[in-house]
Order: C-alpha cells, then structure tokens, then sequence
C-alpha cells in the first residue's frame, strides 16, 4: 500500500500563459523557511513555453507537481481543480504573476490561523509590484488582529471593495472551502468565497506585507475591468449579499447606491436582473428607510471620504 505525503500546507498555483513570471512565484515558495509544504502548479493549456519553464523545478525539488490539463478549463474551474488535488490541511494559492513577498510568509499565515482557532482566514498585507517586478504600492485594508467575519463583510459592503485581498495574499483551511469556488463569478469570485467563509468564522489580519500581488495590463482581472464586466458582477454580488438575514436594515442601502449608481453611469450595462435586484433592496429596506439613508448618505459622504483618505495615507 503506498502512503500519500500530506504537508501542512498546499502552495496552488494555477497558470494560463505566463511562463514570464512563473520562475518569480516558484523561487519565492522554495526559499520559505517553513518547509512542510507541497507546491502544486496546474497549467490550463498555456500557448507559450510554461512546461519548459516549470520542469526543471520538478527534477530540483520532490515537493513541486506539475499537471497540465487535457482540456482548457477557465479560470475558475482550474481554481477549484487545484484545490481538489491539494493534500495540506492549509491551501495558500500563489497566482503565476504574483510571488511571496517574505521568506515567512507560509509560516507566520499557518501560525495566524493556529493562534486564532474562531478564524477560517489569515490575510496579510501585500506589496504590489508592475510588470517589471518594481515596487509601485503597499496595499493595507485592515488593523492587525481578529477581526469578527460578518463584520468585515458588512465593511466590505460599506466600502464597496474587497478588503480581505487577493487569493495570492490569502490563506485558509482546505475542509472550510470543500464547496469550491463558485464558477457563476469570474472577477469577484475570491471574494464571493471569502464572504462564505466568513459567515463561519473570523478573519486573522496581519499588516505586515508577507506576499506581492502584481499589476499589468493583460492579468484576467484587468481585462474583465476594461470589459466594464467588473464593475456590473460586483454590483449585482453586493446587493445579492444585502439579503443576508443577519445584516442590519442599514446595510441594505449601501449595495443598492452602488447599483442605481452604476445604472446612472453606465446605463448599457442595465437589464432585468439589475433592476429586479433594486427592486427588492427597495422592498426590503422600506422606501421611508430608503429615503432617510439616502439624505444620511449624501450629508455624510464628503466626509467619509476624506477619513477613507486620511487612513489610507497614514496606514502605509
């Protein structure tokens, strides 16, 4: 009978077309000081040279496998074939363009999780890096600590943003996620997963920048932003999540500011499933309750934009 290994943690990374920046990720899991790790690497039928890149890697280290599919399967199912043949108790994915920052970076996310046994995520701080590997920002959302989950998701509402990060930032126990990424999103996927998360259990934030998310022009996020596909899948999410019956009456307004905004903005991205989803915010919150937000809002806003400002500047 052969024994299957089973590291404490599963490094993912799926990759489509970007051979350019694979030995950057690789190298960055391999120099970790934490070394109970497996590094798994799925390629969905790249076109350009990502097989030669990879295998070498493969004969220097027994810990990277290297699949590539028989069939391109899109991103979201690649993510979640990834997770299907990870074996760690702990899945950290690492996209191909992204890196880990740190040379703690596996370790001090597990001991994150460790620590804080109510959490079913650890995210940390990122640095973001351009094309050519420079350092162009420093990403901080959140104060360091535990943060209770239905919380944030109720800020994220608030923010109209992602505040938990990337997946390549993000790491959290394989049995909590066993229901997979849902293949009906494509930009906010991650985040549709860490809100299901959330609603389980809390988020372990760390401020340090222990991973670097990568910004260029042809990375699959940017393309659905360019489309305008983004801006509407994000939208109608958000006010998908106002229907949560834990979320308090105020929280219904925010999701539907943001879709009557993107209406008004963008008025061909409008159709049936926008305005049915502002139809049932509004019966929802109640029009008295909508109205009285509303004029809330726009008396508070200029404001809290200038503190979003204000921490912002001071958190880096």
């Amino acid at each position: 009978m052969v024994t299957v290994y089973s590291p404490k943690i599963s490094v993912l990374i799926p990759t489509y077309n970007y051979a350019r920046f694979l030995p950057e990720a690789i190298e960055s899991v391999l120099a970790q000081e934490f070394r109970d790790f497996e590094l798994l690497i799925v390629d969905d039928c790249s076109s350009d040279n990502t097989a030669e890149v990879v295998k070498p890697f493969c004969s220097r280290d027994a810990r990277v496998r290297f699949t590539v599919n028989p069939t391109n399967l899109g991103m979201v199912n690649n993510w979640n074939y990834c997770l299907e043949q990870a074996r760690g108790e702990y899945i950290k994915f690492l996209f191909g363009d992204d890196k880990l920052w740190h040379p703690q970076a596996l370790g001090q996310m597990a001991a994150l999780l460790e620590r804080h046994p109510s959490a079913t995520l650890a995210a940390s701080a990122r640095t973001i890096l351009d094309e050519h590997s420079r350092v162009v920002d420093v990403w901080r959302s959140l104060a360091e600590g535990c943060h209770n989950g239905r919380k944030i998701i109720a800020l994220c509402l608030i923010e109209d943003a992602n505040l938990v990060g990337e997946p390549s930032a993000i790491l959290f126990r394989k049995k909590d996620a066993s229901r997979g990424f849902d293949p009906k999103y494509q930009q906010i996927v991650d985040l549709e997963m860490w809100f299901h998360l959330l609603e389980k259990g809390d988020l372990a934030y760390i401020r340090e920048p222990l991973c670097a998310f990568r910004q260029h022009a042809r990375q699959q996020s940017a393309l659905n932003d360019t489309a305008g596909f983004a801006r509407k899948e994000r939208a109608l999410f958000f006010a998908s999540c106002a229907a949560k019956p834990w979320l308090p009456r105020k929280f219904h307004f925010y999701p539907l500011f943001a879709l009557r905004r993107l209406r008004q903005k963008h008025p061909g991205m409008a159709n049936p499933e926008l305005f049915e989803q502002e139809r049932r915010l509004i019966t929802r919150l109640g029009r008295r309750w909508y109205l009285f937000y509303w004029v809330c809002y726009k008396l508070t806003r200029p404001f809290y934009g200038f503190n979003r400002s204000i921490r912002k500047r001071f958190s880096r």
